[in-house]
């Protein structure tokens, strides 16, 4: 019963604490002891506020009892190490920055506070953020839950890793490249990319396109209750969307939907399990009576070019004038060194050439998407990334075949983030023969957030969540 617990989805939780059947403090005690149990090996979990979470877990019972609790009242939430929360540590996986605390709440973590959520825990991410796989020299490795030899994916790693490993029942992801996405498919949860400006922001990253907050949950009816939660214009926020966007917590069957699909977006070398569990998720959504087709996308390695562009132009130059004195520099991890060292001055023809090249991506993704509501491929091109693995000292292959070592090396999410107002939502789509998941993302054109959750509902009828029916790893 326990573990069952530990793997309630928030809207089943819910339910039982309107009821009385259960109480916020019986899920947090639960995953509390599920923390002492999987986190020696796992590694999820930067910082515990266990003793506040409790006092908190108490005053959201008592609401309950008395009719007035919040949307997420009695929620635990972990806490990326990215996203600021007054008065609590935020280090962003750096060395540098072990000992700083927050002086402000981000925007959307503090509406999900004003709804209740317990944020009992902060989630391990990489250096800055800057790498596919939670690996630092601040917090080490966080493994795979479904095999520990392998990487949780990042740069929301420890999120993704938490909600797989039973330890939270909701989490915030930032992703600048996949970082929502990646760990989304190597834990077999979901993750959303909302589209830009949909979710506010703090500055200066609010003003990066590429730059996305959104939620991390293990079903689809969690990341629309997270979402509504997130959504919606804000003051602090120039770059804030009006009005605000709700989420039905319902859809139609999407018989007679049009669905494209590609394997390879056009130039990626993708693992066979990859592939194979594509075309099982294909075929899932042609039982439930859609229209499916493989679409050819006119994308080239260009794509990674643009993206590194716009990285280095803003991400990298951003912590460059902060952390790169020769003292700063020796504490970095190797790829933040590597980042640092690779970015070059970008000229204004550098960037305008890779905005250019963005329009060309967009219009070959919407000669391809003409008469087609959503497109699905894979989220990460292979599962098999070792757990300790560094893009800027070690090697990858994919199928045998040697890949060139990189920010997205493993991972076929970026390109949405060029083209940042496509919502995306990531779901799992199956297991590799190591038994770590893969995942599907479901893509919408620009600002079609509808037609994303139409497809995903009705998905994952056919495919559910993997902890729904008692499938959790094993410890």
């Amino acid at each position: 019963m326990s573990e069952e617990l530990c793997y309630l989805s928030a809207t089943t939780a819910i339910k039982h604490f309107l009821s009385g059947e259960l109480s916020p403090v019986d899920i947090l005690q639960a995953q509390i002891a599920r923390a002492e149990k999987v986190e020696p090996s796992v590694n999820a979990l930067a910082f515990q506020f266990y003793d506040q979470a409790l006092q908190a877990a108490q005053a959201a019972e008592l609401a309950y009892r008395q009719g007035r609790a919040k949307p997420l009242a009695g929620i635990t939430l972990g806490v990326k190490d990215e996203t600021a929360q007054q008065g609590r540590p935020c280090t962003q996986g750096s060395l540098l920055l072990k000992n700083a605390i927050a002086d402000n709440t981000s925007p959307m973590l503090q509406r999900l506070l004003d709804a209740g959520a317990i944020a009992h825990v902060r989630t391990t991410t990489p250096e800055f953020c800057m790498h596919s796989n939670t690996v630092s020299k601040l917090w080490g490795v966080t493994r795979n839950p479904w095999n520990k030899a392998y990487s949780a994916g990042g740069s929301s790693g420890g999120s993704g890793a938490a909600l797989a490993s039973g330890t939270a029942t909701l989490a915030t992801g930032s992703d600048i490249g996949g970082s929502i996405r990646i760990p989304a498919s190597h834990n077999g949860i979901v993750g959303y990319k909302p589209p830009y400006g949909r979710v506010p922001q703090s500055p200066p990253w609010n003003f990066d396109t590429y730059c996305h907050e959104g939620p991390m949950a293990r079903s689809v009816a969690d990341i629309i209750l997270f979402q509504n939660q997130i959504a919606g214009p804000h003051p602090s926020d120039i770059c804030s969307l009006s009005p605000k966007l709700i989420l039905p917590n319902s859809y139609d069957n999407i018989a007679g939907m049009r669905i494209a699909y590609s394997l390879d977006l056009g130039h990626r070398e993708v693992d066979r399990d990859v592939q194979k569990n594509t075309l099982t998720a294909v075929k899932k959504f042609q039982d439930l009576g859609a229209i499916v087709e493989e679409v050819a996308i006119d994308w080239n390695e260009q794509c990674i070019e643009t993206f590194f562009t716009h990285i280095y132009f803003y991400a990298i130059n951003i912590l460059k004038q902060q952390f790169a004195s020769p003292a700063q520099l020796e504490q970095l991890t190797p790829y933040v060194q590597s980042l640092f060292a690779d970015s070059k001055v970008i000229s204004i023809d550098d960037l305008l050439k890779a905005k250019a090249h963005e329009a060309e991506m967009y219009n070959a993704f919407n000669r391809a998407m003409d008469s087609y509501d959503v497109l699905i491929c894979p989220t990460a091109a292979t599962a098999k990334v070792p757990a300790d693995w560094d893009y800027s000292v070690n090697s990858l292959s994919i199928n045998d075949k040697l890949i060139s070592p990189n920010f997205g090396s493993d991972s076929m999410t970026y390109y949405f983030n060029s083209l940042s107002r496509c919502p995306v939502l990531s779901m799992p789509s199956g297991k590799d023969s190591n038994n770590v998941p893969t995942g599907i993302q479901i893509v919408g054109k620009a600002y079609d957030e509808h037609s994303v959750f139409k497809a995903a509902s009705a998905y994952e009828t056919l495919q559910p969540p993997f902890f729904a029916d008692g499938d959790y790893p094993v410890f």
